[in-house]
């Protein structure tokens, strides 16, 4: 599955959501709800990757995969939402990070 595939299912879920959440509480999340439970998401994954390295007791039902898979779809979400276009986003940071590491690396080892 491609970013644009996991973009177009994540947005399907989260339209579902909204009617689930206008049904039983009379409004939809905000932008900023969506943060907060991304936010919340990654508290869960922290708890669950000390688990993993014997930090901490591991919390009932949580798991990994299915915590990381929550935050993709959250980041993927807000993206949506503020209009972000996530793969160009991404691949300007990832050049970016690319170019100032290899140059400190080459400063380091020169």
């Amino acid at each position: 599955m491609d970013l644009n595939e996991i973009t177009g299912r994540a947005m399907r879920v989260h339209g579902l959501y909204d009617r689930l959440n206008r049904t039983e509480r009379g409004r939809t999340w905000s932008r900023e709800d969506f943060v907060l439970g991304f936010v919340g998401d990654v508290g869960d994954l922290a708890k669950l990757t000390q688990a993993a390295e014997g930090v901490r007791p591991a919390p009932d039902g949580g798991d990994l995969a299915h915590e990381l898979a929550d935050c993709l779809w959250s980041v993927t979400v807000i993206a949506e939402l503020y209009g972000i276009d996530l793969a160009a986003a991404f691949t300007a940071t990832t050049d970016h990070l690319e170019q100032s590491i290899s140059s400190r690396l080459r400063g380091v080892t020169e």
